[in-house]
């Protein structure tokens, strides 16, 4: 099983990271990700709760769904396809607050590699080093960026 939690501070507005983290247009846009599309559209919002994106990292292509959209405070969203490897994914969340330096930024990420033997031994442990640098690399990036929210 893999657990991912990491914690950041970003010295940005809540909205605007927010609106960067929502946008499935501006995962493009960061280091590591070759693609993103919006497969199916929010009820509420375009990119909101009910939405279902596509991202292709290279090396691991996923398709996830927003399951709670609180803007400007929490996405929640689960894994429903992965490729070239399986997932079982159980939770997927960022949780956003405002702070005194700007933003207070939650990134949890629970599930496992469904390969037998070798997903519990291996994969899942490199899966959740491979993940959290990404997370943070893209919460990096939101940070340093002035990217106009796609």
């Amino acid at each position: 099983m893999f657990h991912i939690k990491i914690e950041e501070i970003l010295k940005k507005d809540i909205d605007a990271v927010f609106n960067m983290l929502a946008a499935h247009g501006n995962y493009g846009n960061f280091r590591g990700v070759k693609d993103a599309q919006l497969l199916e559209e929010g009820v509420s919002e375009k990119n909101g709760e009910g939405a279902l994106r596509y991202i292709d990292l290279g090396m691991v292509r996923f398709e996830e769904r927003i399951v709670k959209f609180e803007r400007p405070f929490r996405i929640d969203y689960l894994i429903e396809k992965t490729s070239p490897l399986p997932f079982e994914h159980d939770l997927g969340s960022i949780c956003l607050s405002e702070c005194a330096e700007g933003t207070k930024v939650t990134w949890t990420s629970i599930g496992r590699v469904s390969v037998p033997l070798l997903g519990r031994l291996f994969l899942d442990r490199k899966f959740e080093t491979q993940a959290a640098r990404g997370f943070r690399s893209v919460l990096k990036q939101i940070e340093t960026a002035e990217m106009e929210v796609q």
